[in-house]
C-alpha cells in the first residue's frame, strides 16, 4: 500500500527541506517523491546531508513543472492546508486520511498524491482546486507554523498506521471496489471538455466565470466517479456538442436556464 502513495512538494525553496522530507518518508516506509518547479536544486550536499540516509529518494524524486503532471495517475490527490478558503472543500484531518486510505487503494491502479506546498506560502487556491480533499494538521492555533518535513511527518506516520491496521485486519473488496477510478490525468480532460461544451451551449461565459467551474469541479471530485462514469459523461457532452448551436463568447451573460434562473454569473 505505502508503495501507492507519493509525496508532492510544491515550489521548495530550500534543499535542506527536501531532503529531511525524504528522511520523513523513508521512516514511514514511503519512498515516492515529486518535486513541482522546485526554487532551489533539489541534488545538494545540504539535501544529502539532510536526509541522513534517505539520500536515494531524493537521488529517485521526479522532478516536473506542474501539478497535473506529478499527480497525473493519480486517483486521489490531497492537498496539505493550513488555511481556511473562500470557496470551502472537503477537510479531513491526518487520521481520517489514514483511515480511507486502505479502501483508497484495494484496486491495483489506485494511486495517492498528498500534496505539500510552497514553505512561505503554501497552496494557491488553483493547486488546492485540483485535489480532492484537503488535509489539516490541528497544530496549536498559538504557533500553527510547521517545518515542511514535519509535516510530511505527521502524514506519513498516518499513512504507515493505516498499512499496518490493513495488514492486521485485511478487508473483504466486492466488485464495485474493484472499479478502477478515473485518474486526475483524466478528471482534468473532462474539466476541460465540460467547459467547452457549457460555453458551445450558451451557458457559460469564459469572460464572467465567477466561480461556476471550481463548483462543478469541487462537486465531481467530490463524487469520485470511476473511469467507466466519466467516460459515460464524455459521451454525453460529446451528443451535447454535435447538438449545440454555436454560440459567440459572451453569450451566456444574462442567459436564462430552465429553472428561471441566471446562469454562471450568479453560481
Amino acid at each position: 500500500m505505502l508503495e501507492r502513495i507519493r509525496i508532492v512538494l510544491i515550489g521548495t525553496s530550500h534543499p535542506g527541506n527536501i531532503g529531511a522530507a525524504a528522511r520523513a518518508m523513508h521512516n514511514m516506509g514511503l519512498g515516492d517523491l515529486a518535486l513541482v518547479a522546485p526554487r532551489c536544486e533539489p541534488l545538494t550536499s545540504e539535501s544529502i546531508s539532510r536526509a541522513s540516509g534517505a539520500d536515494h529518494i531524493v537521488h529517485a524524486a521526479k522532478v516536473v513543472e506542474t501539478l497535473d503532471e506529478a499527480v497525473a495517475d493519480c486517483t486521489l490527490a490531497v492537498g496539505a492546508s493550513a488555511r481556511s478558503r473562500t470557496l470551502p472543500w472537503p477537510m479531513i484531518t491526518p487520521r481520517e486520511l489514514g483511515e480511507r486510505l486502505p479502501r483508497e487503494l484495494a484496486g491495483s491502479e489506485s494511486r495517492v498524491a498528498l500534496v505539500f506546498g510552497r514553505e512561505d506560502s503554501g497552496l494557491s487556491n488553483a493547486e488546492l482546486q485540483r485535489c480532492h480533499a484537503h488535509v489539516h494538521i490541528p497544530t496549536n492555533p498559538d504557533f500553527s507554523s510547521l517545518n515542511l518535513a514535519a509535516a510530511v511527518q505527521v502524514l506519513a506516520y498516518e499513512c504507515r498506521l493505516a498499512s499496518l491496521s490493513a495488514e492486521r485486519e485485511p478487508r473483504e473488496t466486492d466488485d464495485e471496489t474493484l472499479q478502477p477510478l478515473a485518474s486526475h490525468e483524466e478528471l482534468e480532460r473532462y474539466f476541460a471538455h465540460l467547459e467547452r461544451t457549457l460555453v458551445a451551449i450558451g451557458f457559460h461565459d469564459p469572460a464572467m466565470p465567477r466561480q461556476l467551474m471550481a463548483r462543478l469541479r469541487r462537486f465531481t471530485l467530490r463524487a469520485r466517479p470511476e473511469r467507466m462514469e466519466l467516460n459515460i459523461l464524455r459521451g454525453m457532452l460529446t451528443a451535447t456538442e454535435k447538438c449545440a448551436e454555436p454560440h459567440p463568447a459572451g453569450a451566456a451573460k444574462g442567459r436564462q436556464n430552465q429553472t428561471g434562473q441566471r446562469s454562471d454569473e450568479e453560481v
